[in-house]
């Protein structure tokens, strides 16, 4: 009899696997009375640890933080529903994959930055180029100040390369970061298409409303020319609900109030 060997499942994909075994099985009933929080900033569910989808502790790194994912527990009714709890979500990204995929999740807020949102300009109409300039501008003010570095614009589609050092000093940034605070960056990134939105957010640089409203300038001016698409609304309050999530998220890392 041949053998199949299989390649074996990076931990990245073994996350994906088990968080997409979470949403294809029925939703588990609540099996617990008292949620609480450990002195460790563990979660505990009538006095046992919560664990990770990839059988992890799940410790969090500040009281309040801790206190918000136990809260999105306790609001559980008569079914543990995930989609509920997307700071618990964060939080196990954060532990599982973050941590097994650092360098790889790194790098995609690195290459982010490269071809930066803010970084490529309309050159017309008027009304839009003066959006752009009002709400994008702020960050070629930010990055020297922060990173000590400048970014390049282009007005147009044509592409444009950043200068190594600029994106060296991204790099650089984002190997500060513990895997909390990485995992809420790149999910801003992911939900504004960019890394300087995103970094500037976790800079306290920006709230989370300047940062929406700026990854938004060419979707808002369109509506106010044409009109807003039902389902594209819907589709945008989804996103709306995950991002102020993250920057709830992000914000409760340290013990900060959320901005947004």
């Amino acid at each position: 009899m041949r053998r199949v060997l299989m390649a074996e499942e990076t931990p990245d994909q073994r996350f994906e696997r088990l968080s997409q075994d979470r949403i294809d099985r029925p939703l588990p009933k609540r099996f617990y009375n008292e949620v609480s929080v450990g002195p460790d900033f563990s979660i505990l569910l009538d006095g046992r640890r919560v664990k990770t989808p990839m059988k992890a502790k799940l410790l969090l790194p500040s009281a309040q933080l801790a206190q918000a994912v136990a809260d999105e527990w306790q609001a559980q009714v008569k079914v543990i529903n995930p989609a509920l709890m997307p700071l618990t979500k964060l939080a196990n990204t954060a532990i599982d994959r973050v941590g097994a995929e650092r360098a790889h999740i790194a790098g995609e807020v690195v290459r982010f930055a490269g071809n930066d949102l803010v970084s490529y300009r309309a050159d017309r109409p008027a009304e839009l180029v003066a959006l752009q300039a009002q709400h994008w501008d702020q960050v070629l003010v930010w990055t020297p100040q922060a990173l000590g570095v400048q970014f390049k614009i282009v007005y147009g589609v044509i592409h444009i390369a950043q200068e190594p050092d600029a994106l060296q000093a991204v790099e650089r940034y984002v190997a500060g970061l513990d895997s909390f605070a990485l995992a809420g960056v790149h999910n801003v990134m992911s939900l504004t298409g960019s890394a300087l939105l995103a970094l500037m957010l976790h800079a306290r640089s920006l709230s989370g409303e300047e940062v929406w409203a700026a990854a938004h300038v060419d979707e808002d001016f369109q509506i106010k020319q044409w009109g807003e698409d039902f389902e594209a609304a819907a589709r945008r309050a989804h996103r709306k609900s995950e991002f102020d999530a993250t920057v709830r998220f992000l914000e409760s890392i340290d013990g900060h109030s959320p901005t947004t």
